[in-house]
């Protein structure tokens, strides 16, 4: 993992399906600072890319990086604005 950022807060979402972990991240990305980075940590395969997707058609984040270690998924958004 080449984790060059500081993690403000970790939101673990592990057991959560589709939508939830989107929906807890964007819950959680709302009440952070611009700058901030949120860890989302996940077991449902299908964050990889609901994920990306989401940060993709969201103005005010930005999805740093996503990591796959064995059964968990890690996930790291910046507030941008």
């Amino acid at each position: 993992m080449s984790e060059a950022f500081d993690i403000t807060e970790t939101l673990d979402v592990k057991g959560a399906s589709c939508p939830m972990p989107v929906v807890k991240t964007k819950s959680a990305i709302d009440d952070l600072a611009e700058g901030e980075v949120l860890e989302v940590v996940a077991t449902d395969s299908g964050s990889m890319s609901d994920l990306k997707g989401w940060a993709a058609g969201t103005d005010g984040v930005e999805l740093l990086e996503q990591v796959e270690d064995g059964d968990v998924y890690k996930h790291y958004v910046e507030k941008t604005a």
